[in-house]
């Protein structure tokens, strides 16, 4: 939990000041990152014991619990608001009627642990009693209750702000743990705050490197950028811990969520469910249950991937592991289908003349020359497994197909043309090769080449023009255009089959003269909390729900309402010559917020506000487009976290010719 944190950025001039190392960490625990289950993402305060012992049911008769789940763990709020006589912690007996005893003793008859929760303050996030001061004691409790994990937080911390502080106050409980003689996981929440990851090695099994997760797209990537870099702090017994996991919880997509989960696999996190499994999808089990992404995270040399490269949104990642093979990660962070490439030696592989790849989305292995490639589609990830130098000829040649679209966007009831492609990346020619495409209801696609080969030859392509119209009336953004490649090889008869990804862009271009961009129908954006609102504020939560735009006192009547992260596309292709806005923090969160607004125009940026607060007032900001197809109205929390960021674009206006 995460309330108010200050600035990631501000590193207290005592950084020499490092923990002292302690035999305590020596504990053989989470050599591996911890699996298992937290209630907070679900359900905030409405915990109990019914819940927890449910929790432990499903995870068994699931099969969770055989791909690795092992901890239930409790979080704020399940306790009373006062401690006993003896100054010890109470679990509160309607939510916890066998106290944590009780339930810790269920749990573990499941052949499962239990984790409880509590903070380095004075009081929880929740306001019930802290533990700052009450170390002992309360490890003491954890310990005779059979508690197995502790997640201990940050809030109402009476901190001086330093480092030294940070390290004293979670030393403490640290050293309490240990006293008690019982293995209990230790999990660092200071939300990242003096850069645990520094210090916090000898401390604690794991540490939180970010502010909370929500269930979005915007939190989610931003929070694994910022856990990206920090791979040489981890390892078995210490991880980086960019929070628990959305998976299951409904503010992102499928595909989405999938992105979630393998990076945090590839990043050795901690895999803490956060979702209502007792009502789980198919689609959520199959993601939380894949053993195949599961190995990544739990492979038992706890190499946290490192990123290999990152341009416009096309992230590789590689992942070294204990057998010799390496994991890539092709993330597109991107709002359309992009194709990313790279190479087995580029992932830190040996030169070979061959390799196997399994592909850990689809359980499919293949054989590579050397190029891993793949046209991902927007927000997805291809994650790959890849062996040198143990090819067969029984498994297919690796394929890179896609969807190439045009540079212009196609426009409602207007007719354009696309091209697929389809690229042998083995060593074995690909056999009776056979491209479809796929649209949605209501379009047409048509091919107007050839849609098949009867042979493609290492490292020869495939490429199929197509003919596509699209309705009238479409709302402009981004469309998938999905299709499927068939072929088979000469080792096999059997045919093998990829899906084809790739999106087109739909748009109406913005009438001649000035518009307000709140008037316009944008292509695509993305928020951290809710969405982003026209000519209000951001409500963060459902559409309609924010006030009038509002900064220093002065009332807008229009404009566009985010809260950072955010980043809105406008589509201009090339016909408008400027932008004017007024850019400000939001009045309504009584003068919280720290943000940062830039205009980017195709890729480049072009305007910076600079770290602005509601202290600031409006501030006008120009760009020159010029030239430009699409430009992007950026806001970034401005380095210290997503907490009360409602940013305002008052009145965005485009003067196009």
């Amino acid at each position: 939990m995460w309330v108010g944190v200050p600035s990631l950025a501000a590193v207290t001039a005592d950084l020499a000041v490092t923990a002292t190392p302690a035999a305590a960490l020596d504990n053989g625990l989470a050599r591996t990152p911890p699996m298992g289950f937290n209630d907070w993402n679900a359900f905030g305060c409405d915990v109990s014991e019914q819940l927890i012992e449910q929790t432990a049911d499903y995870l068994v008769s699931s099969g969770l619990k055989d791909a690795g789940y092992t901890y239930v763990n409790i979080d704020d709020c399940w306790q009373t608001h006062s401690r006993d006589a003896q100054g010890r912690l109470v679990p509160d007996p309607a939510k916890f009627p066998d106290g944590i005893k009780g339930t810790a003793d269920y749990v573990h008859s499941k052949g499962l642990k239990l984790g409880i929760y509590e903070d380095a303050g004075t009081e929880t996030c929740a306001h019930y009693p802290g533990s700052l001061g009450h170390e002992t004691t309360d490890a003491q409790s954890f310990a005779d209750w059979g508690v197995d994990y502790l997640k201990y937080d940050n809030c109402n911390n009476n901190s001086d702000g330093t480092r030294a502080d940070y390290v004293k106050r979670y030393t403490a409980m640290r050293d309490a743990l240990a006293a008690t003689g019982r293995p209990i996981v230790y999990s660092l929440c200071e939300w990242g705050v003096q850069n645990p990851w520094e210090w916090a090695g000898d401390v604690g099994n794991s540490w939180r490197t970010t502010g909370d997760i929500s269930d979005s797209w915007s939190s989610m990537l931003n929070i694994a950028k910022a856990n990206m870099p920090l791979a040489s702090a981890a390892g078995p017994g210490h991880w980086n811990d960019p929070d628990m996991l959305e998976v299951g919880n409904g503010g992102m997509t499928d595909t989405e969520y999938r992105s979630h989960f393998s990076l945090w696999s590839m990043m050795d996190s901690p895999l803490l469910i956060g979702t209502d499994l007792r009502k789980a999808t198919p689609q959520t089990l199959a993601i939380l249950g894949n053993k195949d992404v599961i190995a990544l995270d739990q492979d038992p040399l706890g190499k946290q991937a490192t990123v290999v490269s990152s341009d416009g949104g096309r992230y590789v990642m590689t992942k070294q592991l204990a057998n010799g093979d390496r994991a890539v990660a092709l993330f597109n962070a991107g709002d359309q289908a992009q194709r990313i490439a790279t190479t087995a030696t580029a992932a830190g592989l040996p030169h070979r003349g061959g390799y196997t790849v399994r592909d850990l989305w689809s359980h499919t292995t293949y054989d590579s020359a050397g190029t891993l490639a793949a046209t991902v589609p927007a927000h997805g990830t291809v994650l790959l497994r890849v062996s040198a130098g143990h090819t067969s000829r029984r498994n297919p040649p690796l394929l890179d197909t896609g969807l190439a679209a045009g540079a212009d966007a196609l426009q409602p009831g207007g007719t354009g043309t696309v091209a697929t492609y389809a690229t042998d990346l083995g060593a074995a020619p690909a056999t009776n090769v056979k491209v479809a495409l796929d649209a949605p209801d209501g379009w047409s696609v048509k091919a107007t080449g050839h849609g098949s080969a009867r042979v493609l030859p290492r490292g020869r392509t495939l490429r199929t023009s197509w003919r596509v119209t699209v309705p009238a009336g479409t709302k402009p953004g981004y469309y998938d255009l999905p299709g499927t490649v068939t072929y088979t090889h000469p080792g096999s008869r059997a045919k093998t089959k990829l899906p084809l990804a790739g999106s087109v862009l739909v748009a109406v271009l913005p009438p001649s003269g000035t518009s307000r961009l709140s008037d316009i129908d944008w292509t695509s954006a993305t928020n951290d909390w809710g969405p982003v609102e026209k000519d209000t504020s951001n409500g963060e939560a459902a559409a309609g729900d924010g006030n009038p735009i509002t900064i220093g006192g002065i009332v807008y009547a229009k404009g566009l309402g985010t809260n950072a992260p955010s980043t809105v596309t406008y589509y201009l292709g090339g016909t408008c010559t400027e932008l004017d806005t007024t850019v400000g923090v939001d009045d309504e969160k009584n003068g919280k917020g720290t943000v940062e607004f830039k205009i980017v125009a195709d890729g480049k940026q072009v305007a910076d506000s600079g770290v602005l607060t509601n202290a600031d007032g409006p501030k006008p900001l120009h760009a020159d487009l010029t030239g430009v197809h699409s430009v992007q109205l950026v806001v970034t929390d401005g380095g210290d976290g997503a907490d009360s960021d409602h940013a305002d674009w008052v009145d965005p206006q485009v003067t196009c010719g």
